[in-house]
């Protein structure tokens, strides 16, 4: 039977056993249940607080193809999962859902530049306290001991990930930590990138919808065998799978421009850690 009509494990009981259970599918859901799995990760908190209607607008499916997804995973229906996205932010921040309907209402009712401060740093604030709870130290050590063992650290980000990118520059010449910058000026991002060797590392950072010369650059880099730090916002990720480490940063957005407060504060941790890695060594 398909794994849509049957499963034969009980269904997760928390957040975090769910999401380990959605990891471990990512690469045999159905594609359509995969689009589900990757919108549930990337934003939890739209599954927690929107009707079906909504949240199958969101991830641009068909309301009955949440149901089969929840069925899935074991639950009798989308209702059952949804309690575990409730749950979440029950346990974790008892007045979020207040604040995002606050937010909505203000949404209607208000408008001009005062207005839209307000929601640009709510975003702000949600995003980086996601990535405080989501933060895994294992991964963190793994990825600071990565960039401190490389003899040059090579950056790589583009369109909207370029911030990050071009602070992680900046951070990492202050400290006294060689690097270069694939900044493709020129369109000599394939020479940029040639130089690169085993000895170094690499941070490829992109998000939805990724930036296609960012994957296909990665990919060219991990071919010859250099080690990949990737920043990215999903499991489902074309850069997770390239990566040696991988960290998991999702930002909120407000009215689709999403923050990048959350990636930028991970970055300073990154800089700053590698930079006291090396002074031990």
């Amino acid at each position: 039977m398909s794994m849509e009509n049957s499963v034969e494990t009980a269904p997760p009981t928390s957040f975090d056993s769910l999401r380990d259970a959605i990891l471990a599918r990512r690469d045999s859901f159905p594609k359509r249940l995969a689009q589900v799995a990757r919108f549930a990760l990337e934003s939890p908190d739209d599954i927690a607080l929107n009707t079906v209607a909504e949240i199958a607008a969101k991830a641009d499916v068909q309301p009955s193809t949440l149901i089969r997804f929840a069925q899935s995973l074991g639950y009798s229906g989308f209702s059952d999962l949804q309690q575990i996205f409730r749950s979440r932010l029950r346990d974790r921040w008892p007045d979020y859902a207040e604040r995002v309907q606050s937010l909505r209402a203000a949404d209607a009712a208000q408008g001009g530049p005062l207005h839209l401060l307000d929601g640009f740093a709510q975003t702000a604030m949600d995003s980086l306290l996601r990535l405080r709870d989501r933060a895994d130290e294992a991964s963190l050590t793994a990825a600071v001991d990565l960039l401190a063992g490389a003899k040059t650290v090579y950056i790589l980000g583009q369109r909207r990930a370029f911030p990050v990118a071009s602070y992680l520059a900046y951070a990492f010449g202050k400290l006294g930590i060689r690097f270069i910058l694939l900044d493709n000026l020129g369109a000599l991002l394939p020479e940029q990138a040639g130089f690169i060797t085993e000895d170094d590392a690499l941070i490829a950072i992109s998000f939805t919808p990724y930036t296609p010369s960012t994957i296909e650059t990665a990919t060219r880099i991990g071919q010859r065998g250099v080690p990949i730090l990737a920043i990215t916002d999903s499991a489902f990720s074309p850069l997770a799978p390239l990566a040696k480490v991988w960290l998991e940063v999702a930002e909120t957005d407000f009215g689709a421009f999403r923050s990048l407060a959350a990636t930028l504060c991970l970055a300073m941790a990154l800089a700053v850690g590698t930079a006291e890695k090396r002074a031990e060594g």
